[in-house]
């Protein structure tokens, strides 16, 4: 694996420019270029806002639920877009990966960068909504890269072993629309963890919800870091930031690690 980083290094230029072709791809023809990026985003957050003050209650209590949506969605959506694109970028490049030695890993990596940059495009428009709906920005703000170092780790490593299973397995891609589908509703995005109940009972075993929910599923704590930086405007538990970055490394050196293994097969098998 090392040495795969290095090579990665080396041919970081590549990986510089399949990134910027992504974004241009992204918004080639597009009338409304960059807006895009935050018309969706905005939707989203405008139906939920009215499915829960309009048409039902809940979660829509939280002051200002609008922006606490927003936050959510954001990253959701560079995390659910780049493993979703990710899955099929070795099998949609087959003729260079037969054809031309590189590191395969540029083209699941290349996608995860274009939507992360995509990530931070977007970003503003929540600082003009939340300027507007009056929440104020905190020192706390100075973690936001930590944060996005995490967000972006994370979803590199399930984009890597999404990818590598799909050269093998073409039904992936199908599967994930499933998977991300449900793993949507799974974590906390329009809705803050504290409404889950804290303990509950499965086959006979008291089981903490908060912790659980949390612990299986490392987006649940990046988003819940995204909602008390951008939202709340206050971080009670820094230690579990680093724990967050921790879990996000380990996502990456396994999904690398898997990749690195399959990588030499991959030209046969496309």
């Amino acid at each position: 694996m090392l040495y795969g980083f290095v090579e990665l290094w080396r041919y970081r230029d590549l990986l510089w420019l399949l990134t910027v072709r992504d974004l241009r791809v992204r918004y080639r023809n597009s009338v409304l270029g960059v807006a895009w990026s935050w018309m969706n985003p905005l939707l989203m957050m405008l139906v939920f806002t009215f499915v829960f003050t309009v048409m039902s209650r809940g979660p829509a209590d939280l002051p200002n639920f609008h922006a606490f949506v927003l936050v959510g969605i954001l990253a959701w959506n560079t995390f659910a877009a780049s493993v979703q694109s990710a899955a099929e970028s070795i099998t949609a490049n087959a003729a260079l990966v037969r054809k031309v030695y590189f590191p395969r890993e540029v083209f699941p990596l290349s996608v995860v960068l274009s939507n992360l940059l995509n990530f931070l495009i977007s970003l503003p428009i929540y600082f003009v909504v939340a300027w507007a709906s009056g929440i104020q920005p905190t020192p706390w703000l100075l973690l936001l890269p930590l944060t996005v170092l995490a967000h972006g780790m994370f979803t590199a490593g399930v984009a890597l072993a999404a990818s590598a299973f799909h050269v093998f397995y073409r039904d992936t891609a199908h599967i994930l629309q499933v998977l991300l589908l449900a793993w949507f509703f799974l974590t906390p995005i329009f809705y803050p963890i504290s409404i889950l109940p804290r303990n509950a009972s499965f086959l006979w075993i008291s089981i903490d919800v908060w912790l659980w929910t949390r612990r299986l599923n490392p987006m649940a704590s990046i988003i819940a870091s995204y909602h008390d930086l951008l939202y709340y405007g206050t971080y009670t538990a820094p230690d579990f930031l680093i724990r967050t970055i921790a879990t996000s490394g380990l996502v990456l050196l396994a999904g690398y690690a898997l990749f690195r293994r399959l990588s030499p097969r991959f030209a046969e098998e496309v």
